[in-house]
């Protein structure tokens, strides 16, 4: 890269000989107290060659194992030890280059308190997710609009593929908001830098891994954040990609070997079918083009199977979370990583914070086909050790066909029975992750016709349904967008922007269908965080008969019911058809009503409508 590299906000290193040398080492920093206490450092000048690998440590408890200097001499690799009586401080790395001698502080610190409880607290079943894309939610402060040295200088609300100012600083200042919806947990696209020519507003081609993008507030804001966040309760979810980076990275750009992204003689994407992986008959080019292919030109395919490139990921995942207070992680791309490295990087995680949440995203079709990319019950050679995914099939081959299809034998409400029957396949379904949409999927309002009606029976699945339930910003008030060709299920949240006529924080100028939505978003949820059934009972579901759809969330304290009737007619009830879980209960109180009936007196439910019925004696 022609732009000079810096130590992220930490040193700049000297020469005693009077010239001066730009280098930084990576990971910025580390600890003192971790599990993981093994730390190779990447080192690396941006001007000129090292001559030797000749590197020494004096400091107490830090000891210096291995070096290696690589084909790309402007890179060190070096392996310490950081001893359990290792005290906080500014470590002196001094490298003795011939005449020339640098020095380098690099600070190790003292972990924060509250490890387990404060952060890396892990995002579980009691949690309701809202996925925000930053540069899309709230503009909270124009001087970082645009950051002088970044590539990518757009500023363009009118096109949906520039960058539109959104930031940190727009989240914080939408806190009570998003925690009076129900809201507990927040994940957001990547933040981390991304300085690439165009289309940046996503995240996903990140440039440096040790910086959260300037254009977003950076490291300070990102950290108030997850305070803010933690003092109300509440927790912080990071995206992280182990499968590639931008184009512009440094280790694309300048790399110290040639094997650190995978190389093919021309532009090989991936193929996109995870069948190979498990396929028994599968070959093995169809294979490594699944893992080795690029996912798209500007997204060189990381190699995870070079020991100095798996490091790095792993070293800065585990960096992440402590640096930022991270308290789950989602995983993206999961399916096109080396399944061995993914499985050694995710236990790296779990060995350092037993309580983190991981989930990847497996966005593939079949229930077979996902859970084998998760902890599974299957009898297969390789056994993944990723705890949780996002649960495509619930939503491809669930929810989606249950409000949109023709009922069949197959089709229709039918294809949401069969495919929640099929959990005996998972480890813990409670731990899956939910949706109607995200920023990869047309908005479901989008997918259901911009039926107001069958919008809400699917929040009201969302939020009754096992699993973890995750939102995406602004579908609480009927956004809508279909990927293709004008990507608008990446527009901007109503309000969140200067001059915005149509206010979803205030509720100005929205519709009485938004407003209604959003109502129904807020009670469900916020019920939800006191209900024990549908937040950690157990699932019971009975054969759909004709389009309607009965199942309850119970345990020993509480039975809510939930009536799903996808058909075109009214349907009747019959409450003795579902003595197993009805048997006893008299009265109930529509939860998102607030009506309150005897039991007696439900006796048909209107078409394309659902009731969450909490139970009582």
């Amino acid at each position: 890269m022609k732009k000079a590299l810096f130590l992220w906000g930490v040193i700049m290193s000297f020469s005693l000989g009077g010239f001066a040398q730009d280098i930084a080492i990576y990971p910025t920093n580390w600890w003192v107290g971790m599990k993981n206490n093994s730390i190779q450092l990447l080192i690396r000048s941006t001007n000129e060659d090292f001559s030797s690998d000749k590197v020494l440590i004096n400091y107490p408890g830090i000891t210096v194992s291995k070096t290696h200097q690589f084909a790309n001499k402007r890179y060190l690799a070096v392996d310490i030890t950081i001893g359990p009586k290792t005290l906080p401080g500014d470590v002196l790395i001094k490298l003795a280059q011939n005449s020339k001698n640098w020095e380098i502080k690099w600070p190790v610190k003292k972990r924060p308190s509250g490890l387990g409880t404060s952060y890396a607290q892990g995002v579980t079943s009691v949690d309701f997710i809202d996925l925000i894309m930053v540069d899309r939610f709230s503009n909270g402060d124009e001087t970082n609009d645009r950051v002088a040295g970044m590539l990518d200088q757009s500023l363009n609300r009118k096109e949906m593929y520039d960058r539109h100012g959104g930031d940190l600083q727009g989240v914080i200042n939408h806190l009570d908001y998003l925690q009076d919806l129900g809201v507990t947990a927040l994940w957001f696209t990547p933040v981390m830098e991304n300085d690439m020519p165009n289309r940046t507003e996503h995240g996903y081609s990140i440039t440096d891994h040790y910086k959260i993008d300037a254009r977003y507030g950076g490291s300070e804001v990102y950290k108030q954040l997850g305070n803010d966040l933690h003092k109300r309760g509440m927790k912080l979810i990071a995206d992280i990609v182990y499968n590639h980076f931008g184009s512009c990275h440094f280790l694309a750009q300048d790399p110290p070997e040639n094997d650190w992204v995978h190389q093919w003689p021309e532009y090989t994407q991936t193929n996109f079918r995870e069948q190979p992986l498990f396929d028994p008959y599968a070959t093995k080019a169809d294979k490594k083009k699944m893992s080795n292919g690029w996912f798209d030109k500007m997204m060189p395919d990381i190699n995870q199977d070079n020991e100095y490139m798996a490091n790095f990921i792993i070293q800065n995942s585990i960096w992440y979370i402590e640096e930022f207070g991270i308290d789950g992680i989602r995983l993206d791309t999961y399916t096109y990583n080396s399944l061995e490295f993914a499985n050694k990087c995710n236990q790296a995680i779990l060995d350092e914070y037993p309580k983190m949440s991981i989930f990847g995203e497996a966005m593939v079709h079949g229930v077979a086909n996902q859970a084998y990319f998760e902890q599974n019950n299957i009898n297969t050679p390789f056994k993944s050790n990723l705890p949780s995914v996002v649960d495509f099939q619930s939503l491809y081959y669930g929810i989606i066909p249950a409000l949109t299809q023709p009922l069949g034998w197959t089709e229709g409400v039918n294809r949401l029975y069969y495919t929640l029957s099929s959990d005996f396949l998972s480890k813990n379904p409670m731990q899956k992750v939910l949706l109607l949409d995200n920023h990869d999927e047309p908005r479901f309002f989008s997918v259901v016709g911009e039926d107001v009606e069958k919008q809400k029976i699917g929040y009201q699945w969302l939020l009754t349904c096992r699993g973890i339930p995750q939102m995406y910003y602004g579908s609480e008030v009927l956004m809508k967008g279909f990927k293709n060709p004008d990507g608008y299920l990446r527009s901007d949240f109503p309000g969140g922007f200067k001059d915005d006529e149509k206010n979803a924080f205030t509720g100005q100028g929205l519709t009485e269908a938004e407003k209604a939505n959003q109502s129904l978003v807020r009670t469900l949820a916020n019920y939800r965080k006191q209900s024990s059934a549908l937040t950690t009972g157990k699932l019971m579901h009975y054969i759909p008969v004709d389009g309607l759809y009965v199942y309850f969330r119970y345990d020993a304290n509480q039975t809510v019911m939930c009536v799903m009737n996808t058909a075109s007619t009214a349907k009747a009830v019959d409450f003795a058809k579902y003595d197993e879980r009805t048997e006893g209960f008299t009265t109930a109180r529509n939860v998102v009503s607030g009506e309150k009936v005897s039991l007696s007196d439900i006796t048909t439910i209107p078409p394309m409508r659902m009731w969450v019925l909490e139970l009582n004696k």
